[in-house]
């Protein structure tokens, strides 16, 4: 998987990748060990495994559901468990946890704030009830949802009580008066939340259990649900979660459609009526740069508006951590989304390091040519869908030579740095835009970040207002 390639195949001789010729053993071994771990024949071969388990053991179909109280796509996701229940038959089995920790979460007060808004514009998408405050829950508000919310896991009332209980959290930051420095307010809160939650026992042991539960079944975030092996992440995923209940005949009588149906990409043109052009933020490196790439490409066509490619170092070469278990799950996610949206993805060879500089390079000599769009295209599918190794010159060759090209500029190309100055004003843009993470777009006042929010992009492009439309 992305990040998650066994370590052999990265073996190091010299302080080099091991190669055969001009191909590295990781270039020859990863793409058929990705593309059999991220197939659709593997996931559906686990989820029939797993079916036939539960059925031997007589059990019932159980969801787990991890709910972080001041989290607002917790919010969000506690108000569709009682439809989850009327819709299918099985048990959601409710744990509350707390915030992730840091290495899952870098930038922690951007991905707060950031969190915030987002939430609110899938509310507004999907006609639900939240609206940014402004501000985190109060500390003593926390602690007694926490409290609250745990006794009705407990106690079997938490599926019926838990939007309720988690709201009135949420109402206590509408009063908030705004703090001088958000990271000293939240770890001053995060404080005063642990020291009354750590004077009920049963809070604490509930807590703990629930951060080992989670961490032992391979996850890091709140507003989770899991079934048998598979994570699903908010209201944006429950569509995958859904339609695995459907494939299993759990359904209740008269259920049909989906709760939070996926935002489609546009079949046909779009009426502009701002003019853009579409900022586009990536990561050669990002599985889903790779599975959002074509789409905006598309859209930003059938809008007939400019596209402006900024390209990004990933997380990991700029010093932000990026821990297996969140690799993993975003590898799985990504192949997920990529199949639904009928985008090849799964045989790749990891471009960290080397081959994204080398990326990136040729990408801005691409772009002086006029041919960035389809550099980043032959990029993205041959690294990430066809198993290119990009930190090989016949990888990289046949995605530049394909993009139109020539091999010989190119090869100049490589020794120009002129990509590293672009990529850090690239990146500090997205920090202005309050953004951090990619893929993330920009039309106009409109900023998202996330391939599963071009619909806003495409809001934006329709209304041609300049609204406060950020998350």
């Amino acid at each position: 998987m992305y990040g998650s390639v066994p370590d052999p195949v990265d073996a190091r001789a010299n302080g080099r990748p091991s190669r055969c010729g001009d191909v590295s053993l990781k270039g020859l071994l990863s793409p058929p060990i990705s593309a059999w771990l991220l197939s659709r024949e593997r996931l559906q071969r686990r989820r029939a495994r797993a079916e036939r388990a539960r059925l031997a053991r007589g059990a019932r179909l159980r969801v787990d559901y991890f709910h972080q109280p001041d989290d607002p796509y917790s919010l969000l996701a506690a108000g569709a468990l009682p439809d989850l229940v009327r819709r299918y038959d099985l048990d959601v089995v409710p744990h509350v946890v707390g915030a992730p920790q840091d290495a899952v979460a870098p930038e922690r007060e951007r991905l707060v704030a950031w969190s915030r808004r987002d939430a609110a514009l899938l509310a507004r998408r999907h006609g639900l009830d939240f609206e940014d405050p402004g501000a985190q829950p109060g500390a003593h508000a926390l602690a007694d949802a926490t409290a609250r919310l745990v006794a009705a896991a407990e106690a079997g009332r938490f599926v019926a009580s838990a939007a309720t209980l988690t709201r009135a959290a949420w109402e206590s930051a509408r009063t908030a008066a705004p703090a001088n420095g958000a990271t000293v307010a939240t770890m001053a809160s995060a404080a005063a939340t642990a020291s009354a939650v750590a004077a009920d026992p049963t809070v604490t042991a509930h807590l703990a259990a629930s951060a080992a539960l989670r961490r032992r079944l391979g996850h890091y975030l709140g507003a989770t649900f899991h079934l048998d092996g598979e994570w699903y992440w908010g209201i944006d995923r429950l569509h995958h979660l859904e339609r695995r209940l459907q494939d299993l005949g759990a359904a209740r009588a008269g259920t049909s459609g989906l709760m939070f149906e996926p935002g489609a990409d546009p079949a046909g043109p779009v009426i502009a009526r701002h003019p853009g052009p579409i900022e586009f933020w990536f990561s050669l490196r990002s599985p889903y740069s790779a599975i959002a790439a074509p789409r905006v490409l598309a859209l930003a066509r059938q809008a007939g508006v400019p596209l402006r490619l900024r390209g990004l170092l990933p997380m990991v070469m700029r010093g932000l951590p990026v821990p297996r278990a969140k690799r993993t799950y975003i590898a799985a996610d990504a192949a997920r989304e990529a199949f639904v949206r009928g985008i090849p993805f799964g045989r790749l060879v990891d471009p960290v390091g080397r081959p994204v500089e080398r990326g990136l390079a040729l990408m801005h000599h691409a772009q002086a040519e006029a041919l960035g769009e389809a550099f980043l295209l032959s990029f993205m599918r041959g690294t990430w869908a066809e198993g290119l190794d990009a930190g090989s010159d016949r990888g990289l060759r046949t995605i530049a030579e394909r993009a139109g090209l020539t091999w010989s500029a190119c090869r100049e190309a490589l020794a120009d740095t002129r990509w590293r100055a672009e990529a850090e004003h690239n990146r500090a843009a997205l920090f202005e835009r309050g953004l951090w993470g990619v893929p993330a777009f920009a039309v106009g006042d409109t900023a998202v970040w996330g391939q599963d929010r071009l619909w806003a992009v495409v809001d934006a492009l329709e209304a041609g207002l300049h609204t406060e439309h950020e998350r």
